[in-house]
């Protein structure tokens, strides 16, 4: 499989997500209680598939090669891509900082929460379309067939080292079980307003 089919398999699973944290945020914003494990997956999942596995494999192996082959890291589309990553994990940050909170403050803790999940939602959907529009198509009229297979390999390796053998597929198979949670949650919420 090519590198970049790789990738844009991640950021499939990474937008079904996005569409949970969007749920659990109507959820919050209706004052429904959400559980802290639900923050916790949320926040596992964005911390280690998300921005370790996924953009380590992006600012590590697939974004020095294209340098290499010409695309500018500065003032070019690189330099927007680790400049949204590197805001994404700002983000992050302040949505943890906002699950410490609602364990004290509900409502101020869910607002921050909102806040910072609607930033990050959003940011993450137009970096997904623009790396899969614009610099996924760039990569591959760049790379030969051979080094996106090269890529791929060294995108499996890379993955163990960055977050454990198994960690990747265990993320994955946590993101049914964090939708339906949010589903539940969300579905609750539906039928008390009717």
């Amino acid at each position: 499989m090519q590198a970049t089919e790789i990738l844009r398999q991640e950021h499939d699973v990474i937008l079904k997500m996005l569409d949970g944290l969007d749920q659990m945020n109507q959820t919050l914003l209706a004052n429904a209680e959400v559980a802290r494990g639900t923050f916790d997956g949320f926040l596992e999942f964005f911390r280690l598939f998300a921005d370790r596995c996924h953009h380590g494999k992006e600012e590590d192996l697939l974004f020095p090669m294209l340098e290499q082959r010409g695309i500018p890291r500065g003032g070019g589309p690189i330099g927007v891509m680790l400049h949204e990553h590197d805001h994404g994990r700002e983000l992050i940050q302040e949505m943890a900082a906002a699950a410490a909170e609602y364990e004290k403050d509900r409502t101020t803790g869910s607002r921050r929460w909102v806040r910072a999940a609607q930033s990050y939602s959003q940011l993450l959907r137009d970096h997904i379309l623009k790396e899969n529009n614009i610099l996924f198509h760039m990569a591959e009229q760049l790379l030969t067939s051979e080094e996106q297979i090269s890529l791929a390999a060294a995108f499996e390796k890379t993955e163990m080292e960055k977050i454990g053998v198994g960690t990747h597929e265990r993320l994955q198979g946590q993101v049914e079980e964090l939708l339906t949670q949010v589903e539940k949650s969300h579905a609750a919420v539906s039928n008390k307003s009717r």
